[in-house]
């Protein structure tokens, strides 16, 4: 697979797009923002990437020191690949192509769709909402679980629920989409009941909370 030639533009933009500019390279890094994946991993959560991309790509984010492989010690002992620091300085790259994305986010019948897929896009309304508090959300959507973690270290996501949950919210994909897109905050969402939010936290209480100061029940 040969690997795309520089812009040889002295520009800052063009230098980042020789290195993670190739198709699936960012998609491969959204996935890796999980935590360490397996390749097998890896390949069913990029359906119709071909074993011989995806295998180039992460050579290519392993020599730009984006990405590392290693093996897990027993009694797992599989090989998986995970973000340097410096391929974890993207999380804000890929949250900002979310949120621009987000507006033109239209589910087509042949699209593809994996659940944990909603959680860049959801951090930063997710965040706002939480006002400031700390904490790990679990998503659960009709197509699956996964969790959140607010104003903590990496990794920001990972599918599933999160080990000790502080909240859980309950949502469908099309109100998931509506928070995205900013048609919906997360206070209309659960005064109107779209949104449903157990807990008994700090942050849960917070995000019950509808406008004008008055807590709705959970779940």
């Amino acid at each position: 697979m040969p690997r795309r030639r520089s812009y040889d533009h002295y520009c800052a933009t063009a230098r980042t797009l020789d290195v993670v500019g190739d198709r699936w390279t960012l998609l491969i890094v959204r996935e890796l923002l999980a935590g360490p994946r397996r390749y097998t991993d890896l390949h069913a959560d990029l359906p119709g990437i071909s074993t011989d991309v995806l295998a180039a790509r992460l050579k290519d984010l392993e020599r730009e020191e984006l990405a590392s492989r290693h093996r897990l010690p027993p009694p797992a002992p599989a090989v998986v690949y995970e973000l340097t620091p410096q391929g974890q300085q993207l999380l804000p790259v890929l949250t900002a192509l979310a949120e621009w994305g987000g507006p033109a986010l239209v589910r087509k019948p042949t699209d593809a769709v994996r659940a944990h897929w909603y959680a860049l896009p959801l951090l930063k309304p997710l965040t706002e909402a939480a006002g400031g508090y700390s904490g790990v959300i679990d998503v659960a959507l009709d197509e699956g679980t996964f969790h959140l973690r607010l104003g903590g270290g990496p990794p920001p996501y990972g599918d599933g629920p999160g080990e000790q949950a502080d909240v859980r919210m309950a949502l469908t994909a099309v109100t998931c989409t509506a928070l995205i897109e900013g048609k919906l905050s997360v206070a209309e969402g659960v005064k109107t009941g779209l949104v449903q939010v157990s807990g008994e936290t700090n942050l849960a209480n917070l995000l019950r909370r509808a406008p004008g100061g008055s807590p709705s029940r959970s779940e």
